[in-house]
């Protein structure tokens, strides 16, 4: 019989990406390396391929017309059960920023905190945008003239290359949080905390397919999503200028909205609503307002 103290195998952990509520490989079967900020090996992370940014795409689109249709409130309320799941699992994140950033347990901690902070923030925001970019508009003659926000559609996300858990946060939760669906490309370097993301996503109420996460070389799976006619908008803070220049012409096609990546991005500021409202269309509804009585008031 074996001593008890023996030492035990190491049961390394297996990334896969997270695309339609499930954690498939790459359908290429090719991984790569991540290191962490001092060279160390920490883990396989999948190379993801064009099929698979088609594949989430598809994912997408098929989860958009169920969250895009959830009331605001629920929406809320499904983004905030996912902050609970992330608070639940915080040693876990604090270990993969600290080994992805090269910072201390401490400041990883404050990153982590913050960043799920930041989700609770977004989560909050979901029925309170639409008071807040539509109203009611004053026009000449008896009608009611709305105009209400709308999500775009199927967004393509490239999440910063360096703030492998904050700057994620900050740029999915936004395109989520207005009844948009995502297909995020995680940060080359340090894509672990963001593949962890998904399976917080997977065992929360979030439906499958309202975020899908890939991992590998932007600009191998980038301009495929830039040129896909069923993406209606990209995120492009995670791109180099000369990526950046390549997606903004492939998106122009099927006439994507694009947020254009800013040269300094501190996502340890107020956020404010621009990311909420980036990704938002503007419907007007005109209405007649009829008549009361025979006086012929109007209301």
């Amino acid at each position: 019989m074996s001593d008890r103290n023996d030492a035990r195998l190491s049961v390394l952990k297996t990334y896969k990406l997270y695309v339609g509520g499930k954690f498939p490989r790459s359908e290429s079967g090719r991984v790569y390396e991540v290191t962490s900020s001092k060279g160390e090996w920490l883990a396989n992370a999948p190379l993801s391929s064009r099929k698979d940014g088609r594949d989430a795409v598809v994912a997408a689109r098929k989860a958009f017309g169920g969250w895009s249709g959830a009331t605001a409130y629920n929406r809320g309320q499904v983004l905030y059960r996912v902050a609970e799941m992330l608070e639940g699992r915080r040693e876990q994140f604090v270990r993969e920023v600290a080994e992805a950033e090269g910072l201390s347990r401490s400041k990883a901690g404050a990153v982590v905190d913050a960043a799920i902070d930041r989700w609770v923030w977004y989560a909050g925001w979901t029925d309170k945008i639409g008071q807040v970019v539509g109203g009611a508009n004053p026009v000449a003659g008896p009608f009611f003239n709305l105009s209400t926000p709308e999500p775009t559609g199927v967004v393509a996300v490239l999440a910063p290359q360096d703030s492998s858990f904050l700057g994620l946060i900050s740029v999915i939760a936004p395109v989520i949080a207005s009844g948009n669906t995502a297909v995020v490309i995680a940060s080359e370097r340090c894509p672990l905390p963001a593949l962890s993301l998904g399976e917080v996503l997977a065992t929360s109420d979030v439906p499958g397919g309202v975020v899908n996460v890939l991992s590998g070389r932007a600009a191998e799976i980038a301009p495929a999503l830039a040129a896909h006619q069923d993406v209606n908008g990209i995120d492009l803070t995670g791109a180099d200028p000369e990526l950046a220049k390549q997606l903004e012409i492939g998106a122009a096609d099927n006439l994507k909205r694009v947020r254009r990546p800013q040269p300094v991005e501190d996502f340890t500021s107020d956020p404010g609503t621009d990311r909420l409202t980036h990704f938002l269309e503007t419907k007007t509804v005109w209405h007649p307002t009829g008549s009361l009585g025979a006086s012929g008031s109007a209301y």
